[in-house]
């Protein structure tokens, strides 16, 4: 099942550290079959409040993303990018083929009674 690395940046940065850590950032996921599913893009906000860009980050699995993210390699370049844009990022397991909200709901109702 497929795995998400996701970041939302609050600001953007022409900072110089910040254009060497998107120069190396790929080869640090190739190890990992990790591939960009979004890339800075600004959100259209259709509830709530949203400053700044989502980065979603596609792994096979939440052990490569979690090893990705833990990687010598991503750690090494990491500092580029928090020094000078803040935000926050999380790892998360995706949903597998034939997912269905109804069945979480009716496990939900369930597990509440």
């Amino acid at each position: 099942m497929a795995a998400y690395a996701l970041a939302h940046l609050y600001e953007l940065s022409s900072h110089p550290d910040v254009f060497e850590y998107l120069e190396r950032i790929q080869s640090t996921m190739d190890p990992f079959g990790g591939r960009f599913i979004v890339h800075g893009t600004v959100p259209e906000v259709a509830e709530g409040e949203w400053p700044g860009t989502v980065v979603i980050i596609e792994f096979p699995g939440v052990d490569e993303a979690r090893g990705w993210y833990l990687s010598p390699a991503y750690q090494e370049i990491l500092p580029l990018r928090t020094d000078h844009i803040p935000g926050v990022a999380i790892l998360v397991d995706g949903v597998g083929p034939g997912y269905d909200a109804k069945l979480t709901a009716a496990r939900m109702r369930e597990a509440a009674l």
